[in-house]
């Protein structure tokens, strides 16, 4: 599958998902030490399968015209940043370890456009050549170098070209697959350092990116690990009895994935778009007084979900105006789970259009904690760490239509299978003795007055009306 290509008015949105993750962005320790012609920075981004290191290295080379070749070997150049990023990574992977922290370690090298040294002007002509010709050698470096790193630590520093990186961002969009493939970035290049060297074909220096980075990228984005963890998660679904057959869309879409049908490339580009939507529902949801290194859990549980959960949240708003009259007048309930994390639960409640009506905007909304603390308590899946409630209303303006989303998120302890059982026999006992009242009503819970509540938020989000099924 071929990498998107995305519009400039997409392409900040699309890669601002990873910023949501920083922590730490600052000059290395010993930037002396590096050589004077590059400047680095070093990025800690804490994602939720573990975290991320990056060495940002910008080179800059100087053309003598005069010599018709670099003032400053190129090769010198791009030596020196990786062995200065082995050491960044050997220093750091090091105090991992003693900390027991899971990490991957990246350089990302950035080709500044060649400078005439005489008149300190760009030299296009040059600077293509000259990028060339660092492409092409960064890369058979970078597995030389790579090659006895991997082989002292086991963890291997991964190179990329910034071009290509940008790219694997534009792509992914989600922290957990980025994270996906680094580990398959790594052992494919284990395998490749394990082997004879590359092969022409995966190098070539007249094309100015990591034509092996590349490489990858499409064989992961065409790979069925793009669906196993949603359908690990379904099976286990249908074991707890959340749900009583498969997905058909996850099975349609992994089976066109793993046979490699036309239809794949067009199923990929639905998800990239509902993930957009995703994405700016969920940062809309953020406190403008927040910033990114300060995201609340909450939000990274919104963030974290994978393509295919955003797909499946996003065609649950989109089938609303498909619903019957009767459906939109009294309002219904939805039970999404995620396909990224067993034990993360989604209720959407779709307010009914009666204002005074069981399933009102006006009697709903107040007592979303309660429905959520009473859904942790009926749910029987051992994992279960976090119930999320979106109340959901409708309204119609002309052409457009808009929603408001109430949000509430409950935290969940995990109960032990044994403190499942019980409370199922419990819930047993109270139906025989109770009439059981819609979930969404929820009113038997009291709310827990010692819990800090998590706030609730209302945002007004553009999505235009449509019947068909994304």
């Amino acid at each position: 599958m071929t990498p998107p290509n995305p519009t400039p008015e997409l392409h900040n949105q699309l890669t601002l998902w990873l910023d949501s993750y920083l922590q730490v962005q600052k000059a290395p320790a010993d930037e002396q030490s590096a050589h004077n012609e590059k400047s680095t920075t070093q990025q800690l981004y804490q994602l939720p399968l573990g975290q991320l290191r990056v060495l940002r290295v910008v080179l800059a080379p100087l053309v003598d015209n005069t010599k018709n070749n670099t003032k400053t070997d190129i090769d010198a150049i791009r030596s020196a940043a990786i062995r200065f990023a082995l050491r960044w990574k050997k220093r750091l992977l090091k105090q991992d370890k003693n900390n027991q922290i899971n990490s991957a370690y990246v350089l990302i090298l950035e080709r500044r456009p060649a400078v005439d040294s005489d008149n300190l002007v760009q030299t296009p002509d040059d600077s293509h050549r000259l990028s060339a010709e660092m492409t092409s050698a960064d890369t058979q470096h970078a597995i030389e170098y790579q090659s006895a790193d991997a082989n002292d630590s086991g963890i291997g520093l991964q190179v990329f070209d910034q071009q290509v990186w940008q790219m694997v961002l534009d792509t992914l969009q989600t922290p957990n697959d980025l994270w996906r493939l680094l580990r398959y970035h790594q052992a494919e290049l284990q395998q490749s350092l394990s082997s004879t060297q590359l092969s022409s074909t995966q190098i070539d220096s007249t094309k100015p990116s990591f034509n092996f980075e590349l490489s990858v990228l499409n064989q992961f984005m065409d790979s069925p690990a793009i669906y196993a963890q949603a359908l690990t998660i379904d099976n286990a679904l249908i074991k707890y009895g959340i749900q009583d057959a498969p997905n058909n869309t996850l099975v349609a879409m992994s089976l066109a994935q793993r046979n490699n049908e036309k239809t794949t490339k067009r199923i990929y580009e639905q998800m990239r778009q509902t993930s957009l939507l995703w994405h700016q529902l969920s940062s809309q949801m953020l406190s403008e007084s927040l910033t990114a290194a300060q995201l609340p859990l909450w939000q990274r549980q919104l963030l974290s979900e994978s393509l295919f959960s955003r797909h499946e949240l996003i065609r649950t708003l989109y089938q609303h105006p498909s619903r019957s009259i009767e459906q939109q007048q009294a309002g219904y309930v939805v039970h999404q789970h995620s396909y990224e994390s067993l034990g993360r639960h989604y209720v959407l409640i779709f307010y009914g259009r009666q204002q005074d009506g069981k399933q009102s905007r006006k009697t709903i909304a107040p007592n979303l904690a309660t429905i959520a603390k009473d859904v942790s308590t009926r749910l029987p899946i051992a994992e279960l760490h976090h119930v999320i409630v979106l109340g959901v209303e409708f309204m119609v303006e002309g052409v457009d239509t808009f929603i408001d989303i109430d949000l509430f998120i409950q935290p969940v302890t995990a109960m032990s299978e044994k403190e499942r059982q019980l409370t199922r026999q419990l819930q047993r006992l109270n139906s025989q003795q109770h009439n059981q009242k819609h979930d969404g009503q929820a009113n038997k819970v009291g709310l827990n007055k010692n819990a800090k509540p998590l706030p609730t938020i209302t945002l007004s989000f553009n999505i235009p009306a449509t019947k068909n099924k994304t």
